[in-house]
């Protein structure tokens, strides 16, 4: 399969019925049984985060994805598209997953199951059950920063990091589950539904729109983005959209907020 990175339900439908391409519901369980896309695959979008450690919300080590694609039926040669019931979120989220170790045969549905019904497609309650493949898996440098990268890129002007996190959240006067509020110094903030239509449409803005804002806070295409929010959930989306955009350097701080905010001897603007 040929598909974009970002597909339309039209092109979906086109798709659906090739025997290369799987369809990964992030939705909760809940509302995959309600109703989802003809032979969608459910996965528990919680399985995108390590799960241990002081920081579980970062990536899953390569064994952990391994297994979660291996249980999938994901192999190469598969192409996978992706949507959740999140705005997007989990789906970006998964997109990088995967982008970061190679896989690049993947898409993103825009609308989600909203868009998918709007069109005018069937959906089905049916539990589908994945035959189960061998997916080994290799990271790949250059989707990830970290902290002792972003400190070194600190004033950097070929780099830019991109807080999609509310605008109290950027400024400190929300604090979730850390000890110290604001954000990383240079840093830019952009919140994630700016992208989108609208919070009961979730079907991304057009591209030229969101390049333009991007662009007015110094975010363009030349520059190494960083990507972060507050446990690399929201950015995972911002991650997805910029890529839509075009921009080829672009890292996400798995670690973000929940990370940063927690340490004493990391800066902070606010």
């Amino acid at each position: 399969m040929n598909l974009p990175l970002v597909i339309s339900p039209q092109q979906l439908s086109d798709a659906l019925n090739q025997h290369d391409v799987l369809v990964v519901d992030l939705s909760s369980s809940k509302h995959y049984q309600s109703g989802h896309i003809p032979s969608a695959i459910h996965m528990d979008p919680a399985k995108l985060l390590r799960g241990s450690g002081d920081i579980s919300n970062k990536i899953p080590l390569p064994d952990q994805i391994s297994a979660l694609l291996s249980e999938l039926g994901l192999t190469p040669d598969r192409h996978i598209v992706v949507y959740d019931d999140q705005m997007g979120p989990w789906a970006g989220r998964m997109i990088w997953t995967l982008h970061g170790i190679g896989h690049n045969k993947c898409s993103f549905l825009n609308g989600h199951l909203t868009a998918w019904t709007t069109a005018g497609f069937p959906v089905e309650t049916t539990e589908n059950e994945a035959i189960p493949s061998q997916y080994p898996v290799t990271q790949k440098p250059g989707y990830l920063a970290d902290i002792p990268y972003i400190t070194e890129h600190l004033g950097d002007p070929d780099h830019i990091v991109l807080d999609v996190r509310s605008a109290a959240e950027f400024s400190g006067e929300k604090i979730i589950n850390v000890k110290r509020g604001g954000h990383i110094p240079g840093a830019v903030n952009y919140e994630w539904t700016r992208a989108l239509i609208s919070t009961d449409y979730p079907e991304l803005r057009p591209a030229e729109e969101i390049r333009a804002e991007l662009a007015a806070l110094g975010v363009t295409p030349d520059k190494t983005v960083i990507t972060h929010c507050q446990t690399h959930r929201r950015s995972g989306l911002s991650y997805l959209f910029t890529k839509h955009l075009g921009f080829d350097k672009v890292r996400c701080y798995d670690g973000s907020w929940f990370e940063w905010g927690n340490r004493e001897d990391t800066p902070v603007e606010s």
